[in-house]
This record gives structure tokens, sequence and C-alpha cells, in this order.
């Protein structure tokens, strides 16, 4: 009769705790999405919650499913903590730079919009003044007609 192994050798849970340190990492990228948007759009701190909670409910999935296809279907412990150290790691490294990058990137973005808008506001409010002064000299034409039904 053929058993199947119910033990990981340490060369096996270091390989697992390596991957999910990596896959920890990829999911700071995925965070980084996340607080992208939240420079781009201020939230409500109610939103931010929402997204925390996709993101925590992302990650259970997938470590779930992780444990499923490497690890014979066995949660350790370990898993956690390595996808924990693995997003750490990004966050306070890389993660960093590249929300540095987003906010430059937005400020640069809202100076651009800023350029071309205050020209554009200026030319509109020119054209509104005529239009205003155009629909009030309608009014006062539909007010004499309607006062002279003769004409």
């Amino acid at each position: 009769m053929n058993v199947p192994e119910t033990f990981f050798t340490i060369s096996e849970e270091l390989r697992l705790f390596f991957l999910s340190c990596i896959a920890g990492g990829i999911f700071g990228i995925y965070y980084d999405i996340f607080r992208t948007l939240r420079i781009i759009i201020p939230h409500h701190s109610f939103f931010v919650f929402l997204e925390d909670a996709v993101f925590l409910g992302t990650y259970a999935v997938f470590l779930s499913a992780f444990a499923s296809a490497e690890a014979r279907g066995e949660l350790r412990a370990y898993y956690a903590f390595g996808g924990i150290l693995g997003f750490i790691l990004y966050y306070f490294t890389v993660g960093k730079f590249v929300v540095r990058l987003m906010e430059r990137i937005v400020q640069l973005l809202k100076s651009l919009f800023n350029i071309i808008v205050k020209p554009a506001k200026f030319i509109m409010v020119k054209f509104v003044g005529i239009n205003k002064n155009s629909v009030k000299s309608n009014k006062n034409a539909l007010h004499l007609l309607q006062k002279n039904s003769k004409i």
C-alpha cells in the first residue's frame, strides 16, 4: 500500500515560505492600485474601509488557493507570515517610491489641467456673458410680444 507523505521537508517548507513572500510583494503592488486611487480621488473613510476589506478578502482567497495548489491543501501559519513579510518589504521599499511617483504625476496632471482650464474658463465667462445678454434681450422681446398681442 502506498501511503502519501504527511509532512514537508525543510527545503519544501522554505520554498513555500519564499513563494508566499513573493506573493506578498505582488499583493503590495495590488495594494498600490488602491493607494493610487486614493491619491487621485480622495475617499471618505467608509470607502477606504471597503477597499481594505476587498484587499483582505482577496488575500484570504489567495491564501486558501495557495494552500490547495502548492501545499497539498495544508494551511500553515508561515504562509501568512511570509505573505505579510513580503508585503511589508515591498510597502516600505518600492511602495514608498511608487506612491511618491504617483503623487508627483497627479500634481503634474492637476497643474496641466489648471493651465488649460483657466484660459478656457476666462473664454467661457466672456461667451456666457454674451449669452446671458442675448437671453435677456430675447426675454424682453417675448415680453413685448405678449404685451402687444396686435404685433
